[in-house]
């Protein structure tokens, strides 16, 4: 399982960083462009961060003994998924559009602030939780296939980012369009 757990939180933190940049943008530009990625790398977030909890969990029953602990990254982690679920339905309680874009906006760049905590509580914090897993850390045999899954799921994820924008993008033109 390490060998898509470790991916997984790499690219979920990503993801969000994605969303923080397209958040700025958004704010700077009111380009609904902007919204339609952010919205895309806050779902795809979404979806990894749950996958990884998910994924800890299983990893964590026969490590430590229970399937939770209120350990400092797990919390974080937790507190950085409803953060971002919480905009996800934000987005889905707002119907004018500029508003929307506004509101998640500042919600997402106020919600990354967790984003360092989440990578950092490990070495801020000692706990259960081992700190960040690198080449370094690793054992060589480990390496390549960590690189290689981070990759694909690093590819996959912007996939899925380009995709769900494009979708969002479509649903919001079809929105203007003139009845």
């Amino acid at each position: 399982i390490l060998y898509v757990h470790v991916p997984t939180a790499w690219n979920a933190l990503l993801c969000f960083t994605y969303a923080f940049v397209f958040a700025v943008g958004a704010l700077w530009t009111r380009h609904p462009r902007w919204d339609a990625r952010m919205e895309a790398a806050l779902e795809v977030g979404l979806l990894l961060g749950l996958l990884l909890t998910m994924q800890g969990s299983i990893w964590a029953r026969p490590t430590w003994g229970v399937w939770w602990d209120w350990d400092p990254r797990l919390t974080s982690v937790a507190v950085m998924n409803v953060t971002f679920l919480g905009i996800v339905a934000l987005r889905s309680f707002v119907d004018d559009p500029d508003t929307r874009l506004r509101w998640s906006a500042v919600a997402t760049v106020l919600a990354f602030v967790n984003i360092p905590i989440v990578y950092m509580s490990v070495r801020w914090w000692r706990s259960l939780h081992q700190t960040q897993s690198s080449p370094e850390t690793v054992d060589a045999a480990m390496v390549l296939p960590l690189r290689i899954n981070a990759f694909g799921m690093l590819f996959v994820s912007i996939a899925f980012i380009l995709w769900r924008a494009e979708v969002a993008r479509r649903r919001a033109a079809l929105n203007e369009a003139p009845a």
